[in-house]
């Protein structure tokens, strides 16, 4: 699974899901991402940037990316259990939230497909 953030047609931070590799709940594409833009940039706030992410983002991806003020979130596939950007349920929309616009399905059958290929790999370990 992976993330990118993109301003003007230029990727400022792009991440994986590292979770089993580096043993921690905190290493998501969409973390890794947003901090890397934000050291590119020397700003924790992300306006004007775009973040494409394979899977609907988490509560605490979500979390972040309503901290760095990103302006859109695109995504894949979404996720019914635990996505927060309109899936279970939708974070973006609390009253006191910058306003983010939301693109869910991008390119949603292949991002469904290497979820599933990722998860399949993972459980053969």
């Amino acid at each position: 699974m992976g993330a990118v953030v993109v301003r003007d047609g230029s990727i400022l931070g792009e991440g994986r899901n590292r979770q089993e590799t580096a043993q921690t709940p905190l290493a998501h594409a969409e973390m890794e991402a947003i901090a890397q833009a934000c050291r590119k940039i020397g700003s924790r706030r992300l306006t004007g940037c775009h973040l494409y992410v394979t899977l609907e983002p988490c509560p605490m991806c979500t979390g972040a990316i309503l901290n760095a003020q990103l302006s859109a979130v695109i995504f894949g596939a979404e996720d019914v259990r635990l996505g927060c950007c309109g899936g279970a349920m939708d974070l973006l929309s609390l009253p006191a939230a910058p306003k983010i616009q939301v693109f869910p399905g991008f390119l949603e059958d292949e991002c469904r497909e290497l979820i599933q290929n990722f998860f399949r790999d993972l459980r053969s370990r």
